[in-house]
């Protein structure tokens, strides 16, 4: 019997078959399903030598209003225009190791509120020029006595108080009023129903009224789960989902995208069904891999995902922990 390929199906053999980030070489690959079906665009924010723009990343994605993408690297945030070309960076000791990132516009002006987990503080800084205007140091008006202090994940309430996770340590949240005055901190480490293992990732979830915090909360035991909060710091519930390690969230209407370390973005709808996965890594030796080299990496397929964010179009960015710096566009398909 005659086999035949259709267009993604001979994308996927190509991107198998020729190297990354070869002009040209790569054909784009459709993953998803119905109304969350994308195409990645290959070669998007490679340099003009075919390199990553990035360097080696652990950090997020946030999209300003002009829908300019900033994405984190351990070098510092790098900003590329929706087309994959870098118009500007912010580099060096100011804006090292953000982790997580959350935008926000203040009376007109955009704002990137950061966790920096090696840097051992939160920072906020202006979007247009990369100047910081608030740091957020261990609180010591806490009355906490921590051995470590390494902060995974940020966010901000709708009146201004933010939320900054210690995820790789103590695994508290602690809240902060807008001037950056510590006001309280809630959690523990553990792998109990109110409990944190590694509450590694967190955004404010605007699907509900209240809004609440979404935390993620990667490495509780038996299984990674999703996490909602009041902002008062009260539990609501938990996720648990098939959601493997999920590392961060983005929300967009009823949406949420939740990559998972293992090698996939997991979409789920309001009722916290799954409505596609994305980009699944079959070969367990890659997922949740830093050590991926760009030669290796393979179209439409993720590795150690932990960031992910939608522009206005629907469209994801989603980029990997990796050693050269990947990150991804989708393209979300029109129905």
């Amino acid at each position: 019997m005659k086999r035949t390929f259709g267009f993604f199906g001979a994308a996927l053999v190509l991107s198998l078959l020729l190297p990354a980030g070869v002009s040209g070489a790569v054909a784009p690959v459709r993953m998803g399903c119905g109304m969350m079906t994308f195409d990645t665009v290959p070669g998007w924010g490679l340099t003009a030598d075919g390199k990553s723009a990035l360097g080696a990343t652990h950090g997020s994605v946030v999209i300003d209003r002009e829908g300019h993408i900033y994405t984190s690297a351990h070098k510092g945030v790098v900003v590329f225009s929706p087309d994959g070309t870098v118009v500007r960076s912010f580099l060096g000791e100011n804006h090292s190791d953000l982790h997580d990132m959350e935008i926000r516009d203040e009376d007109g002006t955009e704002y990137i509120y950061g966790a920096r987990n090696n840097n051992r503080e939160g920072i906020k800084f202006r979007a247009s020029d990369g100047e910081i205007v608030l740091r957020l140091p261990f609180p010591k008006e806490s009355g906490l006595n921590l051995e470590r202090f390494n902060p995974t994940a940020i966010t901000v309430g709708p009146n201004g108080d933010i939320f900054l996770s210690d995820g790789y340590a103590s695994n508290i949240i602690f809240k902060f009023d807008k001037t950056g005055k510590y006001l309280s901190h809630f959690g523990t480490k553990g792998n109990g129903l109110k409990e944190f293992n590694t509450a590694h990732g967190m955004t404010l979830d605007t699907r509900y009224e209240p809004a609440r915090l979404l935390i993620c909360d990667r490495n509780h035991q038996p299984k990674g789960r999703l996490v909602h909060y009041s902002l008062e710091g009260e539990f609501i519930e938990e996720v648990v989902t098939g959601l493997g390690m999920p590392t961060s969230v983005a929300i967009q209407g009823d949406y949420v995208s939740v990559p998972d370390l293992h090698g996939r973005v997991v979409i789920l709808d309001k009722s916290n069904t799954i409505m596609a996965v994305l980009g699944h890594n079959p070969d367990r030796k890659q997922g949740a891999n830093y050590g991926v080299k760009q030669a290796d990496w393979i179209e439409g397929v993720f590795s150690g995902t932990h960031g992910s964010n939608w522009d206005k179009s629907g469209n994801l960015y989603v980029q990997d922990w990796n050693v050269d710096g990947r990150i991804m566009k989708l393209v979300r398909v029109k129905h």
